[in-house]
């Protein structure tokens, strides 16, 4: 089966439906199509626990904010592109605000903002510990006003379609039923996240496995920066639960097996009560992570069943503190690590968090192939050059996506048809498909026949039912895991 759309966006994240909003709000003549394998408010937007960074503050600027992001890549990044995001970001979160973002507020009605890691000033804006969830959210209602954007749910895209150099299409498999169909478009945004669940040991929930990067490097576009691997210096050692920046901000402490706050050894600032801006807790992420390395070759770690570890302090906070500002990071503590931070000492060790490499992109989203676009973690414009500081990747979904969105539609408006070709790519895609998930299925077919004849030989005609019942339940109990997992913060 075939169908077409102008704009076919890959992801249903928070860069994925800016993007759809933004081309539906630019040309609201294109149809416009978001392939999501899953439903969009599971994506891994809704992990996102600290917050997003913009200038608001009176004391803050443009230009401090683009000098801590170019400073905290280590030098690495395109500084023409940070230029452009930091601009940027004030107004999408503002529009956010508008369109109904519960962010959290100061008792005069201002908007609240909070502190992170590598940044001189406080320009991080946040919605308690679940920042993600109520962007992801916002825009996700958003979107339900546009009657010009159809969703497909639990659609996984396996190919893009490419002819005569440029992309006209994708192809798509329903989870649910396997059902093959062809999407043709005049142009296709990627918005897949990134890749972390190539590592064992990390934030990133199971869908997060580079699919995007995978099609665009199929297609023929390059990517870049892919040895840029960002790790979070604060995951729960056993299940790489994040415990997020906040708690830094607000004031946590980071100790080793001593009870000493060993980042004062590091060049990271000297020890205060309080958080200072860009020093000890709050410096850049990779620096963090490194110094826990040098702390456990000095033997300064706490040894457990899953790793060495160090400790995050939050019970000089008070209960209050964490309750109204950290209620999330108790919640996780108190399920997954069977701990109460108001009273213990949380054991945390770094975990793979974030790719700062991706789809080359220019500063509008566009990929060197024709008609392919790409936006955040998937995409490397890049402002994150080897680190990526605290608080900039939700930004930075809504500045690139609702760019890459603009781009595409505008592109789309002059693209021609699909061409014929590009239909029995997609029949060749349905038939490689096909093969082999029958071949498979098959397999596991002709392993159930055989079985059920084992039991009719050895006189049990009822353990045949037995065994599907026990099959049932143990996949039922699989997908309530898989649920679970998928719901668990992870960015």
């Amino acid at each position: 089966m075939t169908v077409t759309h102008d704009v076919v966006l890959v992801g249903g994240g928070a860069a994925g439906l800016r993007a759809a909003i933004a081309i539906a709000e630019a040309q609201p003549a294109l149809s416009v199509a978001i392939v999501s394998k899953v439903y969009p408010m599971r994506s891994h937007t809704v992990s996102a626990e600290g917050g997003a960074a913009a200038v608001i503050g009176a004391d803050d600027t443009l230009e401090e904010h683009i000098y801590d992001t170019i400073s905290g890549s280590d030098w690495l990044c395109d500084q023409n592109a940070v230029e452009a995001f930091v601009t940027e970001a004030p107004h999408e979160l503002l529009q956010l605000e508008h369109w109904g973002c519960p962010w959290s507020r100061e008792p005069d009605g201002h908007i609240a903002v909070r502190s992170f890691g590598g940044m001189k000033k406080m320009r991080t804006w946040f919605a308690a510990d679940k920042t993600g969830f109520h962007l992801l959210h916002t825009l996700f209602q958003t979107t339900l006003k546009y009657p010009e954007i159809v969703r497909y749910d639990e659609w996984f895209v396996t190919r893009l379609l490419v002819d005569d150099e440029r992309v006209q299409g994708v192809v798509a498999l329903e989870l649910m039923s396997g059902r093959v169909e062809t999407i043709l478009a005049r142009a296709v945004v990627l918005c897949t996240g990134g890749c972390g669940r190539l590592f064992p040991f990390t934030t990133n929930a199971n869908i997060k496995t580079g699919d995007g990067m995978a099609l665009a490097y199929r297609a023929g576009a390059p990517l870049k920066d892919m040895e840029f691997v960002q790790y979070h210096p604060t995951g729960l050692p056993f299940t790489g639960i994040l415990i997020t920046e906040a708690a830094r901000s607000e004031g946590g402490w980071l100790l080793n097996a001593d009870g000493y706050r060993y980042l004062q050894d590091y060049d990271l600032g000297q020890p205060d009560p309080k958080p200072v801006l860009r020093s000890m807790e709050l410096g850049p992420r990779d620096r963090l992570s490194q110094a826990f390395i040098h702390e456990v070759e000095k033997g300064r770690a706490t040894d457990t069943p899953y790793g060495p570890v160090v400790h995050l302090d939050l019970r000089h906070l008070g209960k209050r503190v964490i309750d109204n500002k950290l209620p999330f990071v108790r919640e996780l503590c108190l399920k997954y690590q069977n701990i109460d931070p108001v009273r213990e000492l949380i054991p945390v060790r770094p975990v793979v968090h974030y790719m700062m490499g991706g789809v080359h992109t220019d500063q509008y989203g566009a990929t060197p192939v024709a008609g392919l676009y790409a936006a955040g973690e998937t995409a490397c414009v890049s402002i994150n050059g080897a680190n990526r500081l605290g608080s900039n990747s939700l930004p930075e979904c809504l500045v690139f996506g609702a760019r890459a969105g603009r781009a595409a539609a505008e592109y789309a408006l002059t693209a021609p048809m699909p061409t014929s070709a590009i239909a029995a790519q997609g029949r060749d895609e349905q038939r490689r498909l096909d093969q082999a998930f029958g071949r498979q299925v098959g397999a596991h077919h002709q392993e159930g026949e055989h079985a059920a004849e084992r039991h009719r030989d050895r006189g049990h005609a009822g353990g045949q039912y037995e065994r599907a019942d026990k099959c049932a339940r143990e996949i039922r109990l699989a997908e309530n895991e898989r649920v679970r997992f998928e719901a668990q913060p992870r960015g």
